[in-house]
Order: structure tokens, then sequence, then C-alpha cells
């Protein structure tokens, strides 16, 4: 039996670790907060050893597979992928702001569905940024392609559930594997995402350049050479690789990220083919580049497997002390029986708490709610999926809904590129929940149609 103390320093390690996450004085480190909630609960006796012990088990996979894949977009760095694809999108527009949108969100969905939604904004945003300052655009006209690309790049981590680390301790919660999630997620999302885009674009219609230069080119990155921050007339060195050799890199991430849903289909653990072809290609770019692999250790962001099991720790105390349990009471009676049900509340629960309290404590509370459920096995799944969607899409209301939402705002602000709170949420408040809404209804309405028997 749980005391009364006990469920009160929980509560407030709760809330107290997430207000400095999403004030973060002085640009404090999410896992700071994180870490001090989870050692508070802990200490209070709320989660036990044992606990700690299924946490850990949940937790570790999916946090090596998301840091074998930062790995890959670090050699990818190197190689001078990413500038090559900046450089690639200039010319593929052909001088036109209308074209040159619909490929930045491109590229942004792509880089989420590559590496993760985390990992995507890191890259893309930089690339962005470089590429518009190089182009010559105005700050107005800067704000659609780094808001929409950001938004995509967030969002498209819902189609598939490597692209998110809170994704994947979902799927191990709930069971499911990466191909049943795929077969029942990739289409409602994959639409939900095309509207997403085609609303961005009307919104931002006026405000796109109708013409920008047709091409640029952008001097490598390597070992702390930036284009924006790098004086004039430093000289790169590292060579540009040709476009078959950028191609034959692209190819190989991209069959990594086959084998995993290979993986996940045989019963292979995902994360021992995510490390073993982030190991090949660090293979691959010493013998291309001299480079050995010391950097890595240095430039894996660690602190993100430390927020997820600290938060994780939180949650769970959360759990422990009723709020699960309370929240199954409300909702169980609700979506038992009807899958639309069951996708639109549970969507929208998860979506209402992304938006207050952030997506990663967010999804950890509806997926174990769901697990209290005595809910059928597809309802179950539907209602995990519908989790995701809130947590992904319609997190995304307010910067603070994701990590990389805010991420994103850091990175816009250091550029010295203008755009407020208050202009994000001008944008978001009337794309986000028709988006929301016709992709909840449409995943129903999909599983409902690829699984008649139900």
């Amino acid at each position: 039996m749980i005391s009364l103390p006990s469920m009160i320093v929980s509560l407030f390690a709760f809330l107290f670790t997430i207000l400095l996450i999403l004030w973060r004085p002085r640009g404090l480190n999410e896992a700071i907060p994180a870490t001090f909630g989870a050692i508070l609960v802990l200490l209070s006796g709320v989660v036990s050893l044992s606990d700690l012990a299924h946490i850990s088990a949940t937790v570790s996979g999916a946090a090596i597979t998301i840091m074998a894949t930062i790995v890959m977009a670090i050699v990818l760095e190197s190689f001078g992928f990413f500038i090559w694809a900046a450089e690639g999108l200039a010319i593929r527009a052909r001088g036109s702001g209308l074209r040159l949108f619909w490929y930045v969100n491109l590229m942004c969905f792509l880089m989420t569905l590559f590496f993760n939604n985390d990992g995507s904004i890191l890259i893309t945003t930089p690339i962005l940024l470089i590429m518009l300052h190089h182009m010559g655009l105005k700050n107005h006209q800067k704000i659609p392609y780094l808001l929409s690309g950001a938004l995509i790049a967030t969002a498209s981590s819902a189609p598939i559930g490597v692209s998110n680390i809170v994704n994947l301790i979902a799927l191990k919660i709930v069971g499911m594997d990466l191909y049943m999630h795929t077969v029942m997620m990739f289409i409602p999302a994959t639409l939900g995402l095309l509207l997403l885009t085609l609303l961005l674009f009307l919104y931002f219609y006026h405000q796109l350049p109708r013409e920008v230069p047709r091409a640029i080119s952008i001097v490598p990155i390597h070992s702390g050479y930036h284009p924006l921050l790098t004086p004039a007339g430093s000289k790169p060195a590292q060579p540009k690789y040709s476009s078959r050799f950028m191609k034959s890199i692209l190819l190989f991430v991209f069959s990594v990220r086959l084998s995993l849903f290979a993986a996940s289909y045989l019963h292979i653990p995902v994360e021992w083919v995510a490390v073993f072809g982030s190991l090949l290609l660090l293979c691959w770019r010493w013998i291309y580049l001299k480079m050995p692999p010391n950097d890595i250790l240095r430039k894996i962001p660690w602190h993100i497997l430390i927020f997820a099991f600290a938060m994780y720790i939180i949650i769970y105390g959360l759990h422990n002390i009723g709020l699960t349990q309370g929240l199954v009471q409300v909702f169980e009676p609700l979506v038992t029986g009807s899958l639309m049900n069951a996708s639109i509340l549970i969507g929208g629960l998860v979506s209402a708490m992304s938006t207050l309290v952030n997506n990663h404590p967010a999804l950890m509370i509806g997926t174990i709610t769901l697990t209290e459920m005595n809910l059928d096995p597809l309802t179950l799944k539907i209602a995990y999926l519908a989790s995701v969607i809130g947590s992904d899409i319609g997190s995304l209301i307010l910067p603070i809904g994701t990590l990389a939402s805010l991420i994103w705002m850091n990175l816009v602000q250091k550029s010295k590129v203008k755009i407020s709170w208050m202009d994000y949420v001008k944008v978001t408040l009337v794309i986000i929940p028709p988006v929301l809404l016709f992709t909840l209804t449409l995943l129903a309405l999909w599983v409902g149609w690829i699984f008649p028997m139900h």
C-alpha cells in the first residue's frame, strides 16, 4: 500500500519536472530535471526495484535503436550528404519558390522516415537555414519553409514505429511488432501528412516567394566548419563526393531501415540490426575519410537515453498511484466495442495531454492506460495507434508539445530568424485540429476495412 506522502512526492516530482522541461531556465537540458524527478520518485518508494528492472527492459531496446540511428546521421554529415541534398533541392526547384516548398517538405518527411523526428529536426533545420540564407530570402519568406518543414518532420514519425523513441517504447508495451504497426498505420498517417502539407501550402501560398535562385553552392560542413559562422575565405578540408556516391549511401541507409522491419517480423531484436547497420556505416567512413569513430561518443546525445529512462520512471510512479486507473474508469466504457470511438477519443485524449505536458509523458500515460483496459486485441491496437497520432500530430498545436518542436524553435531563434510563439500558434491552431480529426477518422475506417471480421 502506497502512503499518502509518497503519492504527494510522486505527483510533485511529475509537475516539477514538466515545469522545468517546458521552462528550461538558462537552456537547461531536459535530462537534468527528468533525472531529479526520477530520483525523487525512487526515494519515495512509489517505484520499486522490480519496477525499475521492468522499465529498463522496456526502454533499453528503443533507446539503443534511436542512438544507432543518430550515429548513422553523424556519419552521413561527415560525408557531406545533407549539404549535397540541400544543393539538390535548389536545383530541383528550378527557380520556383512554390516548387521548393514541396521539395522541402518531401525532404523533411524522408529524413524522419530514414532517421527519427528529433534527428530529422537537427539535420534538416540547419540545412534549410543555410540554404535559405544563401538564397537571400527575407525573414517572412523563410518562415513558410522552416515552419512547414518542422511540422512535417515531427508529424512524419507517425507512419512507422522506428521514427520516434516513444513509439518504440509504446510498441513494446502493447506487444505490437513493426510490421503490424505499418500495415495499420502507414496509409491513414501518410494521407494525414499529405493533408497537412496541402493545408500548409494553402495557408502560406501568398507568403511564398514566386522566384528563388536556380542553384546555390554550399561549402561542406566538417569538423567545426559552418557556412553561416565561419569567416569568408576559409577552405574546406574535405572534398565533395559524386552524386553516385551519395546515392549509394542513401541506398545503404534505406536497406538498413527495411531490415528493421524484417527483424521485427522474424522476432529478431530490432536494436541488433540498427547497431550492426551503424557499425557498417562507421567502417565505410573510416575507409573513405580516414576518420576513426572517436568522435561518435562525443557527438551522440546521450541525454536522450537518460531523459527517456528517467521520464518513464516518473510516469510509472503516476501509474502506481492510480492516475491510469482513473483514466481507465472514464474511457473504457466509451471506447469498448467501437473502433471509431477508440480512435477519436484516445487520440484526442493524448493530443490534449501532449499539448499540456509534452508528448513523451503523454504517450506513456496513454499507453499504460490502454493496457489496463479490458479491450479486445484489435480495439487495443487501434487505440494505441490513435494515441501515437495524438502524440505525433495532435501535439503540434503548441511548441511545448514535442521536444522536436522545442529544439526547432531554439535553432531558429539562434539563427536570428524572427518567429514568435504567436506566429507558430496562429498557423497550428488552424491547421492541426482538422488534420488530427481526419487522420483519426481515416485510421478507424482503414483498420475496419482491412479487418472486416471485427
